[in-house]
């Protein structure tokens, strides 16, 4: 069980590391160029794409309804923004995969 003030914690982490709303989410997920980007487990859904439809659910949720695996998902979620953030590619990342999997997480670095 996450205590009261680390799921504030992580709440707010993750209210800064997530810089999509639920519906701009939504469209991305919808693109080619989301799908084309990730870690496929057995040629299905790739892991950022999985965890970009549980982050619309989680932004359209009230907080109140979240469980403690949405708080722990939430945390994986400010986790793999923090690390993909640190190895940013030099130069214009607009068309870049490295820009598209941090989409597919919530986080446009050009926002």
């Amino acid at each position: 069980m996450t205590s009261d003030e680390d799921r504030k914690a992580i709440a707010d982490a993750f209210g800064e590391a997530v810089n999509m709303t639920a519906s701009e989410l939504e469209r991305w997920l919808a693109t080619g160029e989301s799908k084309s980007v990730g870690q496929k487990d057995g040629g299905g859904e790739s892991v950022g794409h999985e965890s970009g439809r549980k982050i619309v659910e989680l932004l359209r949720d009230r907080r109140s309804d979240w469980s403690d695996g949405d708080y722990a998902h939430m945390n994986k979620v400010v986790g793999y923004i923090h690390r993909h953030l640190a190895q940013r590619p030099s130069g214009d990342v607009t068309d870049t995969r490295w820009r598209y999997s941090l989409m597919n997480w919530g986080h446009d670095p050009l926002k």
